[in-house]
């Protein structure tokens, strides 16, 4: 019984040259695909940390004019 990889190996050897790099572009992004779901869970924990640390510095009241109040937006 053939491995997955040799299966795919016997499939793609027989590909034009432009065919194989949108092969080897498609494992590129499932490798990238991977690594992105990876990163994200431990990005969660550290956004939430951040907001945690950084919370009480809102004193809870928000006022619309004070946000338009600034030298940039004149």
């Amino acid at each position: 019984m053939n491995s997955v990889a040799e299966l795919v190996f016997e499939q793609v050897r027989s590909l034009p040259e432009a065919e194989l790099r949108e092969v080897l572009d498609f494992v590129g992004y499932l490798k990238s695909k991977h690594r992105t779901a990876e990163s994200a869970e431990g990005d969660e924990a550290a956004d939430w940390a951040e907001f945690v640390k950084h919370a009480c510095a809102w004193s809870g009241q928000y006022h619309r004019d004070e946000c338009y109040d600034r030298k940039v937006l004149r």
